[in-house]
Protein backbone atom coordinates (compact mmCIF):
# COMPACT_ATOMS: atom_id res chain seq x y z
CA UNK A 1 0.00 0.00 0.00
CA UNK A 2 1.22 3.37 -1.19
CA UNK A 3 1.30 5.87 1.77
CA UNK A 4 0.86 9.66 0.82
CA UNK A 5 3.16 12.31 2.36
CA UNK A 6 1.48 15.44 1.16
CA UNK A 7 0.12 16.09 4.82
CA UNK A 8 -0.41 19.99 6.28
CA UNK A 9 2.17 20.94 8.70
CA UNK A 10 -0.61 21.84 11.21
CA UNK A 11 -2.05 18.57 12.25
CA UNK A 12 -5.09 20.48 13.05
CA UNK A 13 -5.61 21.08 9.16
CA UNK A 14 -4.30 17.14 8.52
CA UNK A 15 -7.73 16.42 11.03
CA UNK A 16 -10.11 19.04 9.11
CA UNK A 17 -9.32 17.22 6.46
CA UNK A 18 -10.05 13.80 7.53
CA UNK A 19 -13.38 15.40 8.85
CA UNK A 20 -14.28 16.79 5.19
CA UNK A 21 -13.56 13.60 3.70
CA UNK A 22 -15.51 11.61 6.31
CA UNK A 23 -18.35 13.90 5.40
CA UNK A 24 -18.25 13.32 2.23
CA UNK A 25 -18.13 9.02 2.03
CA UNK A 26 -20.71 9.58 4.28
CA UNK A 27 -23.04 11.72 1.88
CA UNK A 28 -21.80 9.54 -1.35
CA UNK A 29 -22.95 6.63 0.70
CA UNK A 30 -26.06 7.89 1.24
CA UNK A 31 -26.60 8.78 -2.12
CA UNK A 32 -26.03 5.29 -3.45
CA UNK A 33 -28.04 3.74 -1.12
CA UNK A 34 -31.08 5.46 -1.81
CA UNK A 35 -29.97 5.05 -5.57
CA UNK A 36 -29.74 1.47 -4.91
CA UNK A 37 -33.06 1.03 -2.66
CA UNK A 38 -34.65 2.49 -5.74
CA UNK A 39 -33.87 0.37 -8.31
CA UNK A 40 -34.68 -2.39 -6.09
CA UNK A 41 -31.66 -3.62 -4.43
CA UNK A 42 -32.49 -5.39 -1.23
CA UNK A 43 -30.44 -4.90 2.01
CA UNK A 44 -28.36 -7.80 1.77
CA UNK A 45 -27.32 -7.12 -1.52
CA UNK A 46 -26.50 -3.11 -0.13
CA UNK A 47 -24.80 -4.41 2.54
CA UNK A 48 -22.42 -6.82 0.37
CA UNK A 49 -21.45 -4.47 -1.72
CA UNK A 50 -20.43 -1.85 1.33
CA UNK A 51 -18.62 -4.93 3.14
CA UNK A 52 -21.43 -4.16 6.48
CA UNK A 53 -24.05 -6.78 7.76
CA UNK A 54 -27.57 -6.09 6.51
CA UNK A 55 -28.67 -5.32 9.87
CA UNK A 56 -26.02 -2.28 9.81
CA UNK A 57 -27.36 -0.65 6.64
CA UNK A 58 -30.77 -0.43 7.36
CA UNK A 59 -30.16 0.27 10.50
CA UNK A 60 -28.34 3.31 9.12
CA UNK A 61 -30.15 4.60 6.21
CA UNK A 62 -33.91 3.09 6.21
CA UNK A 63 -35.61 5.43 8.52
CA UNK A 64 -34.40 8.57 6.71
CA UNK A 65 -34.82 6.87 3.57
CA UNK A 66 -38.67 6.05 4.62
CA UNK A 67 -39.15 10.08 5.73
CA UNK A 68 -38.30 11.30 2.06
CA UNK A 69 -40.51 8.86 1.01
CA UNK A 70 -38.37 6.07 -1.06
CA UNK A 71 -40.09 2.58 -0.80
CA UNK A 72 -37.50 0.19 1.19
CA UNK A 73 -39.22 -2.69 0.43
CA UNK A 74 -40.18 -3.68 4.25
CA UNK A 75 -38.18 -4.91 6.92
CA UNK A 76 -38.70 -8.43 5.59
CA UNK A 77 -35.08 -8.38 4.29
CA UNK A 78 -33.98 -7.95 7.65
Amino acid sequence: MTVLHATPDDPGDGLAAVVALRRLADRLEDAEVERAVRQGWSWSRIAEALDVTRQAVHKKHAKHLRAIGVETGGDGDV
